[in-house]
């Protein structure tokens, strides 16, 4: 099976030999693993400027960065980011990754429509409209999603892409940033409907959220995507309970703490990636990842450390 064969299976719940499947939403080091500026570090100001050449070589530039990255990190599937110039160069920088790959990874993009956290200013404005303006929010909503699904409907035309990582953020450490009730209200409904159009559209769908999920897993999981992500231990989440509630519905991805990764010691990284791997693995459904990402100011060595118990450890 080939590292994009074995995460389909993966997502569908399906049994697997050898070693879980691993990837990370983003690996910002490429700088220090692979001498190469990440894309999403890239100015491209003068990109309206650049003539057809100069942005395919770009473009080109940017693919091998991103299969570079899957190759040196074993991943499985790579999540082609989103960048500044538009919808038809990001797809143009998709079908590169693709072209110069074959089919060896499961390629995804972004694809949330549904209300994140709002930053600064953002969180007044919509804890006031949730109150002064509740139908105009729902409107909104409506409007995204319908945006977000012809989009969608041009990707999957094609069939480069594979799947959609839905990176909507939800929840602080401390649980949801809106009650529970308004989550109902405000993002289920379009969460639910979003997916369910997005795998009538042949895509796999992962759910991405940090932060504490327990108070809206139940619906999480109700609005039927593939994979849960990030199934996060800063947010009080353990990967052992989800599993036992939820295991035998989705997929789940991720549960290394990234916190202890930056600031615990060795032998605590260690035991964070073993205990992911002994309680995600069991009857399969598990995917191998950190708790959010390999960020920026994270020491390389501290990712290696948890490859290296992947390596050994993470074996059907």
């Amino acid at each position: 099976m080939t590292p994009r064969e074995r995460f389909k299976a993966a997502l569908e719940r399906r049994p697997l030999a050898g070693r879980v499947p691993h990837f990370e939403l983003v690996n910002y080091l490429t700088m220090e693993m692979l001498g190469r500026v990440h894309p999403l570090y890239r100015e491209y100001a003068q990109w309206g400027q650049m003539s057809a050449a100069e942005q395919k070589l770009h473009i080109d530039d940017m693919a091998d960065v991103y299969i570079r990255t899957a190759e040196k990190c074993e991943w499985s599937a790579i999540l082609v980011m989103a960048q500044p110039w538009g919808f038809e160069s990001h797809r143009r920088l998709l079908e590169r990754v693709r072209a110069k790959s074959g089919n060896r990874y499961f390629l995804m993009m972004h694809g949330d429509a549904t209300f994140a956290i709002p930053d600064g200013q953002g969180v007044y404005d919509f804890s006031m409209r949730i109150y002064d303006d509740p139908q105009g929010l729902k409107d909104e909503a409506a409007r995204n999603l319908d945006e977000k699904l012809k989009e969608q409907a041009i990707l999957a035309s094609d069939g480069t892409c594979d799947g959609l990582a839905l990176c909507s953020d939800y929840c602080f450490n401390s649980g949801p940033f809106i009650s529970p009730a308004q989550f109902d209200e405000f993002i289920y409904p379009y969460l639910k409907a979003g997916i369910a159009a997005q795998r009538k559209l042949g895509f796999y769908v992962i759910k991405h959220t940090d932060g504490n999920i327990m108070p809206i897993l139940d619906r999480l999981v109700a609005a039927n995507p593939h994979a849960l992500h990030s199934i996060d231990p800063q947010g009080g989440v353990d990967i052992a309970e989800v599993k036992k509630l939820y295991g035998s519905r989705v997929c789940l991805i991720g549960n290394v703490d990234c916190g202890l990764m930056d600031t615990g010691t060795d032998e605590q990284v260690v035991a964070s990636a073993r205990y992911a791997l002994r309680h995600g693995m069991p009857g399969g459904g598990y995917i191998f990842s950190t708790s959010n990402c390999i960020y920026a100011g994270m020491r390389p060595a501290r990712y290696e450390l948890i490859l290296d118990v992947w390596r050994r450890e993470g074996n059907y």
